[in-house]
């Protein structure tokens, strides 16, 4: 399942996203892995949490993102949730391409049995339907 906190900047999108990464350790029998643009939230997870700046592999685009994100998946089976500050900032600000990305991502976290949750720098009113009706309330 994929789910999005979305907010404009400075709305708690990065605090609220913490405190699930958080939670989701606290409770897996697996692997929880959070990616972000670089490293700043490493003193804000827990050491149990699989911590990946996109800056260092170099992800450029919505497709170079789903790749890293299936190849996670394929090699590595325990990971049960997946989290993502800044989405847009690794991918690139283009809504109707997101939306085909969250569709995507959609179909492998129910394949791979991974919750992925994302913030998006946007309201959800200033968003297409197919990118809001995965968000979080």
């Amino acid at each position: 399942m994929v789910q999005l906190i979305l907010g404009n900047k400075g709305s708690g999108k990065t605090k609220r996203l913490i405190e699930m990464c958080n939670e989701a350790t606290e409770k897996s029998k697996g692997h929880v892995v959070l990616i972000e643009k670089n490293n700043q939230l490493s003193y804000n997870i827990t050491y149990r949490t699989r911590l990946v700046a996109a800056d260092e592999y170099d992800i450029q685009g919505f497709d170079a993102f789903y790749g890293f994100i299936s190849g996670m998946c394929a090699a590595n089976y325990d990971i049960t949730d997946i989290f993502v500050d800044s989405t847009l900032k690794i991918t690139g600000y283009d809504f109707e391409k997101l939306a085909g990305f969250i569709e995507k991502l959609d179909s492998l976290s129910k394949k791979a049995e991974v919750n992925i949750v994302m913030t998006v720098s946007a309201d959800k009113s200033s968003v297409p339907e197919t990118v809001s009706k995965y968000a979080l309330d």
